[in-house]
């Protein structure tokens, strides 16, 4: 999943792709670079990151989701509001991406369930500007687990189906450095709720105190990008549906790297397959369709009227 910022406030990027003609230009690039699915966003969730209008968020990304979907590529909105992802899958999306879960508006859950959307659920705890103060855990691995178990069973009685369902562990939402670690090395818990997995670390904050130089300055941003593609690498391998990076190309190739490895582990081990089971893709077909969707652990998106693809996949969670 390729990241596409039209914000002017990035962490990651600055605002360069704010323009939406610019936007496009990125996206396209992502594309040519490995990207299957492209997530668009117009609301910066960085830490302290103040709200936007949702007329102005609507202004920022409709234009550039249209132009894209009509272009054939695989959409997402990156977005915590309903009607902004309502107005997104009428443009052509065909994923919702929210980072709240559906917790920042009531309305969602309804949305994914009329418009049978994909739908990302993240683990969250607050908006950005408060979400550091949130950061309490027992045990952060089963707490997030049983919160977004919860989120989960909210989208089921609200009559989406589970099939259209992704879970996303939400690295840097609420969490400090270190509890980003256990969530990664355990994808297999939050996998077992039965449902895919989308792992977000890109250029985030963690990677950043891990790289930090001899005076313990935390990497920049770009600096980060090694580590990540390392993090998409062992998250293709531990079964992750999707990872949603900045550099498409780096976590491309890492993926490839992690797809060769476990195809080689099956045929030494006589298994007859290229992958155990949830592997993530490194190629393969797009999805078509304007609305409508199911995703599958194989990494698989059906689409409106059932035609699938196997996308891989970047917006700005920015934490």
């Amino acid at each position: 999943m390729g990241v596409v910022n039209v914000t002017p406030d990035s962490f990651s990027d600055g605002g360069r792709w704010y323009e939406p003609a610019a936007a496009v230009a990125h996206a396209r690039e992502l594309l040519a670079d490995g990207a299957d699915l492209l997530d668009v966003g117009g609301e910066s969730t960085r830490p302290g990151a103040l709200r936007v209008p949702v007329d102005e968020e609507r202004r920022r990304v409709l234009p550039v989701i249209a132009e894209l979907a009509s272009a054939g590529a695989v959409v997402s909105v990156d977005t915590t509001r309903a009607r902004v992802a309502a107005d997104a899958v009428a443009a052509g999306a065909h994923v919702i991406n929210d980072v709240s879960g559906g917790l920042a508006d009531p309305d969602m859950y309804r949305v994914v369930a009329e418009t049978g959307a994909v739908y990302v659920a993240m683990h969250w705890r607050g908006h950005a500007d408060v979400m550091d103060s949130l950061a309490t855990y027992d045990d952060v691995v089963l707490d997030v687990r049983d919160e977004l178990a919860q989120r989960l069973d909210a989208l089921v009685g609200a009559g989406a189906d589970p099939a259209q369902v992704v879970l996303d562990p939400g690295l840097g939402f609420a969490k400090p450095g270190s509890d980003n670690w256990p969530l990664l090395a355990h994808l297999d818990v939050l996998a077992a709720l039965g449902r895919p997995v989308l792992v977000g670390a890109s250029r985030k904050r963690f990677l950043g105190h891990l790289l930090a130089d001899a005076d313990g300055r935390p990497a920049p941003p770009e600096r980060r990008d090694g580590a990540t593609a390392a993090v998409s690498a062992l998250a293709a391998a531990a079964g992750a549906w999707c990872v949603r990076v900045h550099d498409v190309a780096g976590s491309a190739d890492a993926v490839r790297v992690a797809d060769a490895w476990a195809a080689a582990r099956a045929d030494a081990h006589g298994s007859g397959g290229a992958h155990g089971s949830g592997g993530t893709h490194a190629s393969g077909g797009r999805s078509g369709g304007r609305s409508g969707g199911t995703v599958d652990p194989s990494g698989t998106v059906g689409t409106g009227t059932g035609a699938a693809g196997a996308p891989r996949q970047d917006g700005e969670h920015g934490v």
